[in-house]
């Protein structure tokens, strides 16, 4: 069993209904995947089996088979997706040697390897942000893979329609461009540069797996989320004037994430001139300096 996906990656998100995206992988052997017949079991054969080991009673809803994994269902409301694989052996391209595989248990068997993305993204973290954390959990990178999955979902209506996390993943480490404490110009930046991105190529490339596509040329998600974009680019204009106000600014970001969280933001420049205040006030003692060496205030 290996934990994957968003949870190892940390750009897990949580949605509105209190559901979650997590995958724990199941591995096995080739060899040990043998049917009642002795032949070799299908993927379909095996995704059944799982399903047959995780069911529980406690369960509302039991765990079902689905296209690419088993999901089960807890009764707090979120999921937990178990995706199938087995060890293969293929030729190194290179060297011509036997070097070991995994295919996940899908429509048929197909090269995947979760564990390689997970270490794909984590290297882009620490290489493409000064912040990031030794294990490449955290950084600005990261935040931004977060901040996008969490606009593409930001409508209920959206999420049958947009791309998976997954291509957003990618299409983040394409784009990236470090904004050094400032995530919202990181953010803006990174939502125009994907726009322009797909407007010359829609295609979406698999960043493990050499030939493969996570998203084909011409796909409707694509063309749905770059459209939100888009759009939401449009509501972060107000920026750009000179005389933006902090409650005009909120005001915009509420609309990219269709929340109400940023107006009830305190805006830094009245909470500055407080704290200033503050220290300037009755609580310094008569005849004390205001000031420490460098000019300002202590």
């Amino acid at each position: 069993m290996h934990t994957q996906g968003s949870y190892s990656m940390k750009t897990m998100i949580q949605e509105d209904d209190s559901d979650y995206d997590i995958d724990d992988g199941v591995y096995f052997k080739k060899e040990d995947l043998v049917g009642p017949n002795g032949g070799e079991m299908s993927a379909l054969d095996v995704r059944k089996m799982v399903c047959n080991a995780l069911q529980d009673s406690r369960f509302k809803k039991p765990p079902e088979v689905r296209k690419n994994c088993v999901r089960v269902y807890y009764n707090e409301g979120f999921h937990v997706d178990v995706p199938s694989y087995r060890k293969i052996e293929v030729k190194d391209p290179i060297s011509g040697e036997p070097k070991p595989a995994w295919e996940l248990a899908g429509a048929n068997w197909k090269r995947s390897d979760a564990r390689a993305v997970t270490k794909w993204l984590k290297t882009a973290n620490s290489t493409k942000c000064s912040d990031a954390s030794r294990d490449g959990n955290s950084g600005q990178f990261v935040r931004m893979v977060r901040l996008m999955k969490k606009l593409a979902k930001s409508r209920g209506t959206w999420k049958s329609k947009t791309i998976s996390g997954f291509a957003i993943s990618r299409l983040v480490e394409e784009s990236y461009l470090e904004v050094r404490g400032r995530n919202d110009r990181a953010l803006r930046d990174l939502m125009q540069k994907i726009v322009d991105r797909l407007s010359y190529n829609d295609e979406i490339t698999h960043p493990t797996l050499r030939g493969e596509n996570i998203v084909d040329a011409g796909s409707s998600k694509v063309k749905f989320f770059k459209k939100c974009l888009e759009d939401n680019l449009e509501h972060l204009e107000i920026l750009d004037d000179p005389d933006c106000t902090h409650a005009q600014a909120m005001k915009a970001w509420d609309k990219v994430f269709n929340s109400e969280w940023f107006a009830a933001q305190p805006d830094p420049e009245v909470e500055k001139k407080i704290d200033n205040g503050a220290r300037t006030g009755p609580f310094i003692k008569q005849g004390e300096s205001r000031y420490a060496s460098n000019g300002r205030f202590a």
